[in-house]
């Protein structure tokens, strides 16, 4: 069972929702306005917080920023714009998944299995030794990555990615396998390949000659250091 913070300004989309989940049993608490949700997301302590975005009184991705600002409670965002940019850039800010409107209640309670899952999974890494993959560094229990001893700065979900490459090092993994394992759902991978594209240019890779992350075409990526590969710059003619 969950304790969940619904923000949802419609009065009979938030009934219907609480009325599922708990029916589900979870514990639920509503809120019709985003400032009424923080307040109840900094009073309370949720497990989850559904937040819809077309708030009456504040922008639902400003009030997602000010979420992350105070708390890392998983967040999963509800739209009514299936576009995969808005997504995306939703995912970036810091939501831990989304859901599009209208929405069936069991599909909401299955994202909200995952987050829940993926968040109780992290105390685990806590024991496990950095992983390196070359030059690359990923540390899962600080939640740090560095290359060569460089810091890089990285979303939650980029880190995720890149942590789960790192721990299959020289395998190719699915775009299928990714969306499973890291964003725990089946569709959307569209957002893999952006993901993957801000990762290479974070670890510093090359368009021509990457270092780490490596795609095959129809296959899926594979992340290893091919720090031999990586062009040469031109020192000009000897003597």
């Amino acid at each position: 069972m969950a304790h969940v913070l619904l923000v949802e300004d419609d009065p009979g989309i938030r009934t219907a929702v609480v009325r599922a989940l708990h029916a589900r049993g979870h514990a639920v608490q509503s809120a019709g306005s985003g400032l009424d949700g923080l307040q109840a997301m900094l009073v309370g302590t949720p497990g989850v917080v559904v937040l819809d975005l077309g708030l009456p009184d504040v922008d639902g991705e400003r009030l997602l920023g000010m979420i992350r600002a105070v708390s890392q409670v998983p967040v999963i965002v509800a739209t009514a714009r299936d576009d995969e940019g808005l997504i995306v850039r939703l995912l970036d800010a810091g939501a831990d998944d989304y859901v599009v409107k209208p929405y069936d209640p069991a599909h909401l309670e299955a994202r909200i299995r995952a987050v829940l899952r993926r968040g109780a999974a992290q105390p685990d890494v806590a024991i496990d030794p950095p992983l390196q993959v070359g030059g690359l560094v990923v540390d899962r229990a600080r939640r740090t990555a560095a290359v060569d001893g460089r810091p890089i700065e990285l979303t939650r979900l980029e880190f995720d990615l890149l942590a789960y490459l790192a721990s299959n090092p020289g395998r190719v993994v699915s775009r299928a396998e990714v969306l499973r394992e890291v964003w725990q759902r089946t569709d959307a991978a569209r957002t893999v390949d952006v993901h993957l594209s801000w990762l290479r240019r974070k670890l510093g890779d090359a368009p021509s000659h990457p270092r780490f992350i490596h795609v095959h075409r129809g296959v899926g990526v594979l992340l290893e250091d091919r720090v031999e590969d990586a062009p040469v710059p031109h020192q000009g003619p000897l003597g």
